[in-house]
């Protein structure tokens, strides 16, 4: 057990430094926590296409394919709102290290020949039930290893550049590995990265205390931490404000193929249309990370905010291929508006709710972008997909203005970066 790492304080985080990401590898706990990232996720990825592969030659069912996908969403809201106390009521070590331990045994069990597709869906559903829990605690624990200034701001967004990389990369990495390896071998490889990262936070991180006793319930202290953050007029707006544009902005990429056939592009352009906006994403989240200072990034948040959307309704004019990429790319790289916001919110948020309210956040996020996929879907099918993705930007845009100006009504006194709207 490491026991003489540095504290959150002595990483200074708003003492002059060098500015962008690599002053965070200067926190040892951090790069424990990078790679342990790092190797889960390489884990989750390569077990969603192994498990739709395996399902679907074990069953011949499209159907039960796509739904392995599915339960990788589904269940989110529930864990995230049921079992959110969990993240402040125990040591966060020991959930992180408990969590990947828990999914590492449901990898090892959907890797052994005689598990049916049945019980396959029901442990990838266990898998999905934790995850909330598991991310929501993670970034909690950032605040304690790097402190609730500019390096927390950086450090969370490093860790959601990496899953954006992800959606870029790792599908087709974990379709090459296919080519090796069996379903169920590539399964093992997902059990190897939980363990490599349950021995990366045990034994890289510190050992911290609960950040609030009780012996109730878990169901009411996790529920009651849910209306508390909720009753709490900032902290809903600012929750609202880092869920509301990923819901509209997902409408682009679910409906990337049919889009695509509307303006006679190939499957090659498919591609594109799904990963144009994650790349605009990585690159605005860089730029505004590496070469913007804290009081910037505070400062352009809500004007962000308030037109990262507004590029979709370019679509509304059916533009080719060309034209919707840069368009995708653009509203992406607006989504730097979370760097400012991340930080009014960890600011918001009381000590001992922090890994609750992570852990809903994380929840929600995931929950919306599924509302917002179905929403999109339906309305195509009535309007058109150029319509829905321009009246997407359209609604999202008047929602994210709404909210910005709820939140400069309900800053506290003194805060920076909520006039320029």
């Amino acid at each position: 057990m490491t026991t003489d790492l540095p504290a959150a304080a002595d990483a200074a985080p708003d003492a002059p430094a060098p500015a962008g990401y690599l002053r965070l590898f200067r926190v040892p706990e951090f790069r424990a926590v990078f790679l342990a990232h790092a190797a889960s996720l390489f884990g989750v990825v390569v077990a969603e296409i192994s498990l739709s592969v395996l399902v679907y030659r074990l069953s011949g069912s499209p159907l039960l394919s796509a739904l392995t996908f599915a339960l990788g969403f589904l269940p989110y809201a529930v864990g995230g709102t049921l079992l959110a106390g969990i993240a402040d009521r125990w040591a966060p070590r020991r959930v992180l290290v408990g969590c990947d331990l828990l999914c590492a045994a449901c990898a090892a069990l959907m890797a052994l020949p005689v598990t049916p597709v049945a019980a396959l869906l029901v442990l990838r559903c266990a898998i999905a039930l934790v995850s909330p829990v598991f991310n929501g605690t993670r970034m909690a624990t950032l605040t304690d290893v790097l402190g609730d200034g500019d390096l927390f701001v950086l450090g969370r967004s490093l860790l959601r550049i990496v899953s954006q990389s992800s959606v870029l990369g790792g599908l087709a990495l974990g379709g090459v590995l296919l080519t090796v390896v069996s379903p169920r071998g590539a399964l093992v490889i997902t059990v190897a990265t939980f363990l490599c990262s349950a021995a990366l936070l045990r034994l890289g991180t510190r050992r911290r205390p609960a950040r609030q006793a009780g012996r109730g319930a878990l169901l009411r202290t996790s529920l009651s931490g849910v209306r508390a953050l909720f009753a709490d007029r900032r902290i809903r707006v600012l929750v609202l404000l880092l869920w509301t544009p990923p819901m509209f902005a997902v409408v682009p990429e679910v409906l990337a193929a049919a889009y695509a056939d509307e303006i006679g592009v190939g499957t090659a352009g498919v591609g594109l249309l799904m990963c144009a906006m994650a790349v605009g994403t990585v690159g605005g989240e860089l730029a505004a990370g590496a070469l913007l200072t804290p009081t910037a990034r505070s400062r352009i948040a809500l004007p962000l905010a308030c037109v990262t959307l507004l590029p979709l309704t370019g679509y509304a004019a059916l533009p080719g291929l060309v034209p919707a990429l840069l368009i995708l790319l653009l509203a992406g790289a607006g989504f730097a508006y979370t760097l400012g916001v991340d930080r009014w919110f960890v600011d918001a948020v009381p000590e001992e709710l922090r890994g609750r309210a992570m852990t809903l956040h994380s929840a929600g996020l995931m929950t919306v972008q599924g509302v917002g996929a179905a929403l999109g879907g339906a309305a195509a099918e009535a309007f058109g997909t150029g319509v829905t993705v321009a009246g997407a930007g359209v609604l999202g845009t008047l929602c994210c203005g709404a909210l910005a100006l709820a939140a400069r009504a309900n800053r506290p006194k003194g805060e920076t970066g909520l006039t320029a709207i």
